[in-house]
């Protein structure tokens, strides 16, 4: 099968559509006011340069907007076949603060640049600056759950304006990190034809997390579902995913030994520099919609495919099916079709994997490791067997998520209320304890004036036991270096030592450093950072 038009019928991308004007396009910005996006518009902008939004060749104006927030659909641009707007289920917009917004008027052209290096990547033409009503966007969008990230971003991060206009394009992104596998849908194209599979069938799998031998094994059987020509693209998002979820360095490193593990000509890898929002159902169509621009004809959905999980009362934001449901509803108008993910199984007196739906777990024997124990056993270094992951993957995870005796952890003393010089001692007393200690862990005591979370998370991600007396607010520190890795030692004050947290104090008006010092360190002991 011929390689798909891209979605709208041609691929937007706008940096080669506007090279013939690249040169005037850059004296120009040098005169016209500026722009510096965050992170999400960053990468929201890369793939509108780059055609992985088509038809989208701009920031929603807010006619465009209302109508995808409302129905799924651009107002500028009509199916042919039906004479509605186009499928577009996401709102992509250029959020800004009223300060800002302020600073612009309808038909101003406003560069906009690289946060990371002050490149200017594209002219924006404003066509229109509006307010946008979040409510509406929270429950259209994300069913309105204020604990879904999406909406949290919305309502505490993003910009309460937003500006919406064409864009000409000037450059890409620049990107140093395994620039060979960052492949436009332009360049991907290009390489299914030098492959000779642009007339063979290409079945997409998205993924956020690393891949083991159960997703090889079921991309495989999707591939071959789809025909004797099928073909792979693992197409990993490297941009911006769920909060807590392991780096794309982590990932890659990941997916490049999976990929060795194909037979020969199946499967190739590039990567998405996508900014998702956990949109569920909305975003598994949007999905399909941006590998269709990729040049794939078939992509797999998963169960709660790019769902968030579950909010603080153990209640799901999607339901399991809904993005294979809604995919469904708009079979008609999508060329990609859908490949329903195939939960397959283990079967250890097999040794082999097997779709679960084809087999009776009643009398067939079975093996898998969930993600929580998978992360136990990265914790605490227990073995991680060759039939749920290949040893070259699980070095990786291993030299990036250490066990836990490899640790580094961080030991908060808040003396901000009272007494700080006892801050000060305790710290010299468990700098001297720990670092008798076997080992290689380093310990090392900060002087209370010293309060920058993101240094102290790089030396605990080194291995480093970090000592800090404060005078002020450390919940940074603990947000950053995590819970689990860090200790607070109160003053005179609360104590739940299960969790965690000490108190240093008096006994006769004499504090009990002995006390707390052998109290800190049965509990590092019990959590597993010392043997």
């Amino acid at each position: 099968m011929p390689v798909h038009a891209p979605h709208g019928g041609q691929l937007q991308d706008l940096v080669i559509r506007d090279s013939s004007i690249k040169s005037d396009l850059l004296k120009e910005a040098a005169s016209l006011p500026s722009y510096t996006l965050t992170d999400r518009q960053l990468c929201d902008l890369e793939l509108i340069l780059n055609g992985g939004f088509s038809p989208l060749n701009g920031f929603l104006n807010e006619d465009d907007y209302n109508s995808v927030v409302s129905d799924m659909r651009l107002s500028s641009i009509k199916n042919e076949s039906n004479g509605q707007g186009l499928l577009w289920p996401m709102p992509i917009t250029l959020d800004v603060s009223q300060e800002t917004a302020s600073k612009f008027n309808l038909k101003d052209r406003v560069v906009l640049k690289d946060l990371r290096d002050e490149k200017p990547l594209a002219v924006l033409t404003i066509e229109s600056i509006y307010k946008p009503n979040k409510s509406l966007e929270a429950e259209k969008v994300f069913r309105g759950d204020p604990e879904h990230p999406a909406i949290k971003y919305l309502n505490n991060i993003a910009g309460d304006i937003y500006i919406g206009g064409s864009i000409q394009g000037i450059d890409y992104p620049k990107h140093y990190d395994y620039v060979e596998f960052r492949k436009s849908p332009t360049e991907l194209r290009e390489e299914f034809i030098k492959l000779g599979w642009d007339k063979q069938h290409v079945v997409a799998f998205q993924t956020r997390n690393p891949m083991h031998r159960a997703h090889r094994e079921l991309t495989v059987r999707a591939a071959k579902d789809i025909g004797d020509d099928g073909h792979i693209l693992v197409h990993p998002v490297v941009g911006l995913t769920k909060p807590g979820d392991i780096d794309h360095h982590t990932r890659v490193k990941v997916y490049q030994q999976i990929l060795k593990k194909y037979p020969e000509g199946l499967a190739t890898i590039s990567l998405l520099p996508l900014a998702m929002r956990m949109g569920g159902d909305r975003e598994a169509l949007w999905h399909a919609l941006i590998r269709l621009n990729y040049g794939v004809d078939h992509f797999i959905v998963g169960r709660d495919h790019a769902g968030p999980g579950s909010n603080s009362k153990g209640e799901s934001f999607y339901g399991p099916y809904d993005a294979q449901d809604l995919l469904a509803k708009f079979e008609n108008e999508l060329p990609i079709k859908v490949v329903p993910f195939r939960m397959v199984t283990y079967l250890p007196d097999e040794d082999r994997y097997a779709p679960i739906d084809t087999i009776d777990t009643n009398k067939v024997k079975t093996a898998n490791i969930s993600g929580t124990e998978l992360r136990q056993r990265l914790r605490d270094g227990t073995d991680i067997p060759e039939w749920f992951s290949y040893p070259e993957v699980v070095k990786i995870l291993r030299d990036t998520n250490p066990p836990r005796f490899n640790q580094g952890f961080a030991i908060v003393i808040d003396s901000s209320k009272s007494h700080p010089e006892q801050g000060e001692y305790l710290s010299f007393a468990l700098q001297s304890s720990l670092n008798q200690f076997h080992g290689s862990r380093r310990i090392t005591k900060l002087d209370s004036s010293y309060n920058d979370a993101f240094l102290i998370n790089e030396l605990a991600k080194a291995g480093s036991g970090i000592i800090i007396p404060v005078k002020s607010d450390y919940s940074n520190i603990v947000n950053t270096v995590g819970k689990s890795n860090t200790i607070i030692v109160n003053i005179d004050g609360e104590q739940d030592s299960h969790n965690g947290v000490f108190s240093l104090n008096q006994q006769n008006g004499v504090f009990e450093l002995n006390t707390v010092v052998d109290d800190i360190i049965s509990y590092l002991k019990s959590q597993g950072f010392y043997k």
